[in-house]
């Protein structure tokens, strides 16, 4: 808009073109019909004034004349240069292009447009009226597989369409040579090849659609079974991650039961990769002829019968049918209640949703993909239907959640749909009827509104929500099973607890995902209080005796691969040699002895840093003769060694053999190392609270109890205050009571009303029963002392999750080491041995502090010391002649002035770098 006259914005054309132009070129010539079809009211017609004028101002009253008007303003002219018609072609295919033109019929477009304009003119008027933009109702999500196959079906048609091609115009040539259908071979090659890399690399670059798309596919995460099952209910927006805008980021109260509100990355991408409810259901496509037949049937009037009059009747409602107009109806809800009843019975899909939007006057109805919805209860005023002989069916395995569905106890809402429903939480029995009247569905279980991986939290409720949030990013970090398979898998990295345990204090959606089957922690008794020091943020302290029993113990398996390469068209390829033996039958090089005869590392083996795995030999050289044999002489050690850590004890677990697509023989070794826990290895409770662990303390100095119960670990009781972990008080409660009487408790979300979770008064009774203290502290005596502690301390079982970030893998430290090339100075990286850099900030700081001598030690005598000859009189570097034992300026021609000076190799490379560009850097020297 532009002074209050409305432009369409096209790329193919050169300006913006009049709205009311655009109408007249769709064939509504009269000015009167397009404000009828906008609607009569006077502040509409006000609107529209200023651009009815300006169409009229241009001398604009026939279609052929707003045609050749917008002819006029193509940016690409058609073949030969010509612009006639175009115009026409891009209001059929480009503007609005979801909206169908039959035979040459624009009407339904202009309806659709002059639609359109009414929101528009209606925002202008009502700012209530603007569209939330990032309401999850607007969306659809795009299944990557649905993608896929589109892709697959339009290449392998370009590659059928290149296949006849060629046959037909070489048809002669294809009979008496073989030559075409080499090529034709060599194209599909090609898109085979392609096809990989995309699928692989998850980057759909495609020229001839103009699509440039990345991440499509991606790697399923195997770390863990919880990351799997997150990766897999994971939603990722096409959305400029580095904006700072925080609309797209908060939280929407469109995505209640939908969109899991705690399990969202940290950082940038922190609320707009989002993870999918427990029950949410993403839907597909349905067949849309019968669903439309239908409509008309239930009383839609056909747009093709009305009038521009007629569209915006008082008490008419448009039907919008994913995204297209279908029609009005005069009685809206007995037209929703209708198509609910069909679907209710099973008569048209479960997926499809119907939408009175009164405030537009409209009603949509959604067939179509990428549609989140959820299934509830449906309650006739207030009472469900679902009863407890349902229940006891559901039980005994007599009816299944389809029955439910096809018997019109419960349905899918999407979240259009939502809005035209009162849901309640639980069926309030004790509220009277006309409190209950309105109440449309009830929920299946208020636990449902968060998502897998956040449903592991026990009392979630109970938490400060970032805390949840945390342990959303943690619990896909958990070391623990993660298939049945496990030990049969050939991952490139392996994380395996060796212990893992179910939890004490569980869940309802633990049950539902199989999380107590293949479990990532172990329940620690943990003792909250202050002791050695040791325990400062966050830190923990760990009993010793608790790791040699095997607590927090895990095994790293790391995939390492060889392949044999081949040369000369196949016949010649690497080989693998025996290891080699002296005389006596000793091995000549120690770094063999991993090795078994056949040249591989033999499973079961020790094998320690810089061992060979895979003895393997390559040709020196190629044999130009074909057929040629190699020698021994021939062939030079090329052998695959082992990178580890010095002095770790790894293990052989398995060595496969196998040929990958170019059936090249390919090795496969598996090491498998197990770890103890460590000084710095990470851990956390499932509530956010993680901590590595301080210090390792013998059991004979931790402090026990009564009952001689010594904790596993202890945690400072700093981390409760500010983090307000209140579930995690109430877990230890729980698992103090869990194993006191033997029963798993729970602790669902929002589970207390629907005994989906325990009580704290219920969890204290049972403590009291079995002499415990119902707030759960305990009398402990001091391990070093033998006194009793001064106070009572809260001691019980928290469930703890090993991380994966460990200490082995991450410490680093140089003295001397290797240097890059080209500035000589050290490389960077843990795994190039590299240095830790001394940045701008770091020097800085040590400029304020005045410590100079130790600046010159950082940045050049550790870093890339270099002698140079500087010329005093005309100030460029020289060289020194070892011959004469003199030094020379080549500018110069003479070695009079020459003054021998320190500096950082990396500047005396920019100098030459300059002087290779034409600038002449100059020293001044002055005696130092």
């Amino acid at each position: 808009m532009d002074k209050e006259k409305i432009y369409l914005q096209l790329n193919q054309f050169t300006k913006p073109i009049p709205i009311i132009v655009v109408m007249k070129a769709m064939g509504i010539q009269s000015d009167q019909e397009i404000v009828q079809m906008v609607g009569r009211d006077p502040r509409y017609g006000d609107l529209l004034y200023l651009s009815i004028q300006e169409c009229a101002s241009e001398r604009i009253y026939t279609q052929q004349q707003a045609l050749q008007y917008m002819d006029d303003k193509v940016m690409f002219p058609g073949p030969g240069n010509v612009k006639e018609g175009r115009s026409k072609t891009l209001l059929r295919d480009v503007f609005v292009a979801h909206v169908p033109v039959e035979n040459g019929n624009f009407r339904e477009k202009c309806i659709y447009t002059a639609v359109m304009l009414r929101r528009m003119l209606d925002a202008i008027l009502n700012s209530d009226t603007f569209d939330d933009k990032d309401y999850v109702g607007n969306k659809r999500l795009e299944l990557s597989g649905q993608l896929v196959s589109l892709l697959f079906e339009d290449l392998f048609k370009t590659m059928n369409s290149f296949a006849v091609d060629r046959m037909n115009k070489n048809s002669d040539m294809a009979r008496s040579s073989p030559l075409d259908f080499s090529q034709l071979i060599m194209q599909q090659d090609l898109i085979t090849t392609g096809l990989e890399r995309a699928i692989s690399t998850g980057n759909w670059d495609i020229k001839r659609f103009k699509m440039h798309r990345k991440g499509v596919s991606q790697v399923l995460s195997r770390l863990s079974y919880m990351a799997s099952l997150g990766y897999m209910t994971r939603i990722t927006p096409q959305f400029e991650k580095t904006r700072k805008t925080s609309g797209p980021r908060a939280l929407q109260p469109s995505q209640w039961g939908m969109l899991c509100p705690c399990d969202t990355p940290e950082g940038e991408a922190c609320g707009l990769t989002k993870n999918l409810a427990l029950l949410t259901h993403v839907t597909t496509d349905q067949e849309e002829g019968p669903l439309m037949n239908l409509c008309y049937s239930l009383g839609v009037e056909k747009l093709s019968l009305l009038s521009g009059e007629e569209i915006h009747a008082p008490g008419s409602f448009l039907v919008m049918f994913n995204g297209l107009i279908l029609g009005k109806h005069r009685q809206p809800q007995r037209f929703a209640k209708s198509m609910r009843t069909f679907r209710q019975s099973g008569k048209i899909g479960e997926f499809v949703s119907i939408f009175v939007n009164e405030k537009q006057h409209c009603i949509h109805i959604a067939s179509d993909g990428g549609r989140v919805c959820r299934p509830l209860i449906i309650a006739d005023k207030g009472r469900s239907r679902v009863k407890e002989h349902h229940m006891k069916e559901l039980r005994d395995g007599v009816r299944s959640f389809d029955d439910f569905l096809r018997d019109g106890l419960i349905e899918y809402l999407d979240v259009n749909e939502e809005n035209n429903a009162l849901i309640a939480l639980y069926e309030h029995l004790d509220q009277d009827d006309v409190q209950r009247s309105s109440i449309t569905h009830i929920e299946i279980e208020p636990m449902t509104i968060l998502g897998v991986v956040a449903g592991l939290i026990p009392y979630p409720h109970h938490n400060q929500s970032p805390r949840n949030t945390y342990q959303c990013a943690m619990g896909k970090q958990a070391m623990g099973n993660i298939a049945y398979n496990q030990l049969f898998r050939a991952d490139s990295l392996l994380y395996l607890l060796v212990y893992a345990q179910r939890p004490l204090l569980t869940t309802k959606t633990i049950e539902l995902v199989g999380y107590d089957k293949l479990g990532a922690g172990q329940n620690a008794t943990v003792a909250v209080m202050s002791y050695s020091g040791y325990d400062i943020e966050d830190a923990i302290v760990m009993n010793k005796s608790s790791l040699d029993r095997g607590f927090g113990r895990c095994i790293a398996m790391k995939k390492y691969t060889v392949t044999t390469e081949k040369y000369a068209n196949g016949t010649i390829s690497d080989r693998i040699a025996k290891p080699q033996r002296d005389k006596d039958g000793a091995l000549i090089k120690q770094n063999m002895r991993a090795l078994d005869e056949d040249g591989f590392v033999a499973p079961g083996q020790i094998i320690r840093n810089h061992d060979i795995y895979v003895n393997k030999q390559t040709p020196k050289a190629i044999p130009k003769t074909p057929g040629t044999t190699l020698t021994d002489r021939d062939y030079k050690d090329s052998p695959a060694v082992y990178k580890g850590v010095d002095g770790e004890t790894t293990v052989v677990d398995r060595v496969m053999l196998c040929s990958d697509t170019n059936d090249k023989l390919t090795i496969k070794c598996i090491i498998r190392h197990t770890r103890r826990p460590e000084v710095g290895d990470k851990f956390s409770s499932r509530h956010g609270q993680k901590g590595v662990c301080g210090t390792i303390v013998q059991q004979e100095d931790f402090p026990f109890s009564e009952r001689g119960i010594c904790p596993d670990l202890i945690m400072n009781p700093h981390g409760f205050p500010s983090r307000m972990t209140i579930g995690k008080m109430i877990e230890l409660l729980g698992g103090k009571a869990g194993v006191s009487c033997g029963r798993f408790h729970y602790g669902s979300a929002f589970g207390e009303s629907s005994g989906n979770a325990d009580h704290v008064d219920d969890i204290s009774h049972t403590l009291v029963k079995h002499g415990f203290s119902y707030n759960g502290k305990d009398f402990l005596y001091s391990g070093i002392l033998g006194h009793p502690l001064e106070a009572y301390i809260f001691m019980g079982p928290i469930y703890y999750q090993k991380l994966k970030h460990m200490v082995l893998d991450k410490m680093h430290a140089r003295a001397s080491g290797p240097r890059v090339l080209l500035t000589r100075q050290p490389t960077e990286g843990r795994s190039r041995d590299g240095g830790l850099r001394l940045g701008e900030m770091e020097r800085d700081c040590l400029i304020a502090y005045g410590a100079s001598m130790l600046i010159f030690e950082r940045l050049l005598l550790s870093s890339d010391p270099y002698q140079v000859q500087v010329c005093r009189k005309c100030g460029l570097l020289g060289y020194y002649n070892y011959k004469l034992k003199t030094s020379f300026c080549s500018m110069c021609k003479n070695g009079e002035n020459m003054a021998k000076m320190r500096m950082p190799y990396a500047c005396k490379l920019l100098f030459q770098e300059l002087q290779s560009m034409n600038v002449v850097p100059r020293l001044k020297l002055t005696e130092g």
